[in-house]
């Protein structure tokens, strides 16, 4: 095959999800992913659940995050860590343009304290 080879890839709404969660996932800060209600992806059962919902328009990725922090940690800092991580990777590992990273703080995981 010629390298001037032309064709098209088409990359599926799951594979942007699973690359934004994994990437949020890999944040110092982040506990997990909180649930995410409502919306198209709810309609068609794509990323229902997984603390991500992405929309694509053209070339551009947008997406919605929906995170549960670890205790004592700078809600900010860890919040563009992720918006940062999740971009970049988008972009590296995809060639997409990502339009926004939208961070959701849901929650905050406390250890719980028992009492002897």
């Amino acid at each position: 095959m010629s390298e001037t080879t032309q064709g098209k890839t088409t990359v599926s709404p799951e594979v942007l999800t699973t690359i934004a969660r994994l990437s949020a996932l890999g944040v110092p800060g982040v506990s997990r992913l909180a649930p995410v209600s409502g919306g198209v992806n709810r309609l068609f059962k794509r990323g229902a659940g997984d603390g991500v919902r992405i929309e694509t328009e053209e070339n551009t990725v947008f997406v919605d995050m929906h995170l549960i922090l670890q205790e004592n940690v700078n809600i900010r800092e860890v919040s563009r860590n992720a918006q940062h991580q999740v971009a970049r990777a988008i972009q590296e590992m995809v060639g997409m343009d990502v339009g926004h990273v939208d961070i959701h703080i849901e929650d905050i995981d406390y250890e719980e304290v028992t009492e002897a």
